[in-house]
């Protein structure tokens, strides 16, 4: 006992000590956090099987923009992963085919590269995968392949922009190069130099004193546990209601990752959305439920954390949220290709 009392003491002039020396206590702040999280680098990341040249990422931006991928030709890429809204679409749930909506909230599309998985399930393996998902889906593009390929040869400027971002392929315009090329853009749309990207890389004026306690405590909550890494999130899989179940409408009767593996151990089981850039995502979780950020850091500090936090821990957790906001990409609108008489026509039922 005499030994614990002891031990206490140390830890107690410890904390004093720091508190007095707010440099100090920065520089553990920061290599705490450096433990946990890295930058987001400047420049894109080189893509397993698919790397990238001019030619393609400027094919993918065209891609991403292009309304006729999908059976309406209304719907883009960019129509529920907007550039200029964060990479979401500011909805519940994304409106699609025929004003259908579809199950879940549209996850943002920048710094995606970086996620283990797509998809708020993980179902598809990487972007390009991803990019084959909704163009095919009836609530979303409403497509099929064949359409694809026959709209895309229909245009004698798609034809070209083909062969110079696949050179040496006999027969360039293909559903997996659509697929391809849109991946190695969507990778050149990550957003980095955060207030958070600067304090991680050295510089201890980067944050205000909220933002740095609000940094301790997710840290010290458990919150960096399923929100590390370079995405703070996006690396893996985890339950939703660890502590307490959230209310059923949040839930919305989704059981997540088991839809995919089948697995009872996966019910509820959803991949970590990313949190950099989160103010500019609303709304939030996999229903789009709930609109403000204060209102879903409550929800996850009653749903997943053993201490629900305090009131001015929640309004310091929010200005460190904040301050992941990095420089958004810059993306010019492209000039889309012209149809021609060969041009499938709009389908809208």
């Amino acid at each position: 006992m005499k030994g614990r009392t002891i031990l206490l003491s140390i830890m107690t002039l410890g904390l004093i000590f720091m508190l007095s020396n707010p440099a100090l206590a920065s520089d553990k702040l920061m290599a705490d956090a450096q433990e946990y999280f890295k930058p987001i680098p400047a420049a894109a990341p080189t893509l397993e099987g698919n790397p990238a040249t001019p030619a393609k990422v400027e094919l993918g931006k065209i891609l991403y923009f292009e309304p006729r991928l999908s059976s309406s030709a209304l719907i883009s890429c960019n129509t529920c992963h907007n550039v200029g809204l964060g990479g979401a679409d500011f909805q519940e749930t994304s409106t699609g085919h025929g004003w259908r909506k579809g199950p879940r909230n549209a996850p943002t599309v920048l710094n995606s590269v970086y996620n283990v998985a797509q998809f708020w399930d993980g179902r598809a393996k990487d972007l390009a995968e991803q990019a084959k998902g909704p163009v095919q889906a009836s609530v979303e593009m409403n497509n099929k392949p064949e359409m694809v390929i026959k709209t895309l040869k229909s245009m004698p400027e798609y034809i070209e922009l083909f062969k110079k971002a696949f050179p040496g392929e006999a027969d360039p315009v293909t559903f997996d190069n659509m697929a391809k090329a849109i991946e190695v853009f969507e990778a050149t749309l990550v957003t980095p130099d955060s207030p958070f990207d600067l304090f991680l890389k050295g510089n201890a004026t980067a944050l205000n004193e909220s933002e740095k306690k609000g940094l301790a405590s997710f840290i010290n909550n458990g919150c960096a546990d399923c929100h590390g890494g370079i995405n703070m999130g996006g690396d893996d899989y985890y339950s939703f209601g660890v502590i307490s179940a959230p209310a059923a409408r949040i839930i919305a009767g989704d059981k997540g990752r088991f839809l995919v593996t089948k697995a009872m151990s996966d019910e509820f089981v959803f991949k970590s959305p990313s949190l950099r850039n989160i103010e500019l995502t609303a709304p939030y979780f996999h229903s789009g439920k709930v609109w403000g950020l204060r209102a879903a850091v409550v929800v996850m500090s009653s749903a997943q954390l053993e201490s629900v936090l305090k009131k001015e821990e929640v309004n310091d957790v929010v200005a460190f949220l904040k301050a992941t906001t990095g420089k958004q990409p810059v993306v010019d609108h492209p000039i889309l290709p012209k149809p021609t008489d060969k041009t499938p026509q709009p389908k809208l039922d």
